[in-house]
């Protein structure tokens, strides 16, 4: 009788929760995979035109470019915040003083909506009117003026350090979390057998760490793969789309230009490559486990 009522309980939070699962998250994917095939302008009947968005995406060189930014902010984005956040969190779990303000001040940035960090930021890395080219003009190292944004080069990697700054007290406080999940016994007797510093990070917090850091490396994957708002308020993907990252092309070629079957296909290049990535990740970190 206790088993039926237990069995009760569960399916009774787990069928509401599928339910929403499903309407929103899994119906969304599939009807945005079912337009990819289609010619659709957004008004009317969607018309099945095959695998032809496609084939012209793969032989679209905006997508290559979008494709090749994504692919930079994920790569630098994704260490920085990954190795600098976890010895962050490792610095304030320790009793030091001004801890407490520190965390906040982190944290901050966190909480402030991506459209109004993109204008933040635009003040300072803008080529014509921001803070840093001024500054750089102002002590007299004009020589080093950069197109920060909107350029070829640099503007993915400007975007890796607003992500950076915007996101780093959010993931912060997830290894904080994880780190006072430590037993202070197993820290005590490492200490007293005379671990150092460095082997105690190596043999007890790392090993201890490894599904917290396997949350944030997710978080992170799935979170880069998403980035929209910083994007579109810093450089619109311009000029002529050489800023564009798949999430802010697929946007313009749906939104802007109503191709909608278009634009559902670099949805779902989107969704698949993100998907291949965090299912890669997650098969090393089983692997390394084992």
């Amino acid at each position: 009788m206790y088993w039926l009522n237990k069995k009760r309980y569960i399916i009774g939070l787990t069928v509401p929760t599928l339910v929403v699962y499903c309407i929103y998250i899994m119906l969304p994917i599939i009807m945005a995979a079912g337009y990819s095939f289609t010619k659709y302008s957004g008004i009317g009947k969607a018309e099945f035109n095959g695998i032809s968005n496609y084939k012209r995406l793969f032989a679209d060189e905006t997508f290559w470019v979008a494709f090749k930014n994504t692919m930079i902010i994920f790569g630098a984005a994704f260490v920085l915040l990954l190795v600098v956040a976890f010895f962050v969190a490792l610095l304030l779990n320790n009793h030091l003083k001004f801890t407490d303000v520190s965390k906040s001040l982190i944290f901050s940035p966190a909480i402030i909506a991506p459209i109004i960090v993109g204008i933040i930021w635009v003040y300072i890395l803008d080529p014509e009117v921001g803070a840093l080219n001024a500054l750089l003009d102002a002590i007299g190292l004009s020589g080093w003026k950069q197109q920060w944004l909107g350029g070829d080069k640099l503007s993915p990697y400007s975007i890796s350090i607003i992500y950076f700054w915007q996101q780093l007290g959010y993931l912060v406080t997830i290894y904080i979390a994880g780190l006072k999940m430590i037993p202070e016994e197993v820290m005590e007797a490492a200490r007293i057998d005379g671990a150092n510093a460095v082997q105690k990070l190596r043999h007890i917090t790392i090993p201890l760490m490894k599904s917290t850091i396997s949350t944030v490396a997710v978080l992170l994957i799935t979170g880069i793969f998403k980035i929209f708002e910083i994007v579109q308020q810093t450089t619109g993907g311009g000029p002529n789309h050489i800023s564009e990252t798949l999430v802010t092309y697929s946007y313009s070629t749906t939104f802007g230009n109503s191709e909608y079957g278009y634009g559902m296909s670099l949805a779902t290049i989107t969704f698949l490559v993100s998907l291949l990535i965090t299912a890669a990740y997650l098969g090393f970190f089983r692997e390394k486990e084992a």
